[in-house]
């Protein structure tokens, strides 16, 4: 009995065969290009987060920018574009001025915040 069992399993198995990948017309390739447009923001005022980035796609013809609030006060932004295989080609640019605190006090010299697990509370 065994024996038919493994027999009757073993015919309903069925080769498994794979091609190669059909070539693709032109037409269809084109209309599979990558097209895209994003953009984020973020400004946070408790923590002096601002941030943000834009870009948009269309083929192999990208452009963008993306800008980040410095601790020192300025603005920097970042205004980027590829078109095709010249690669990645950026302008950096700043806005304002640096700005640092009127300690006596250097930031390297200045002790770490030091981390203390939670207490465990019981209810």
């Amino acid at each position: 009995m065994m024996l038919c069992l493994a027999a009757a399993v073993t015919a309903d198995r069925r080769p498994t065969f794979y091609a190669a990948p059909q070539e693709s017309s032109e037409e269809s390739y084109e209309s599979s290009e990558a097209q895209y447009n994003f953009n984020y923001a973020v400004k946070h005022e408790d923590s002096g987060n601002d941030f943000g980035h834009q870009e948009t796609r269309d083929g192999d013809n990208t452009k963008g920018s993306y800008y980040v609030q410095l601790p020192d006060g300025r603005l920097q932004t970042v205004t980027y574009y590829v078109d095709g295989d010249s690669g990645y080609v950026a302008q950096v640019s700043y806005q304002g001025e640096a700005r640092y605190p009127d300690s006596d006090e250097s930031y390297e010299s200045r002790e770490a915040p030091r981390y203390a697990p939670p207490r465990p509370t019981y209810g």
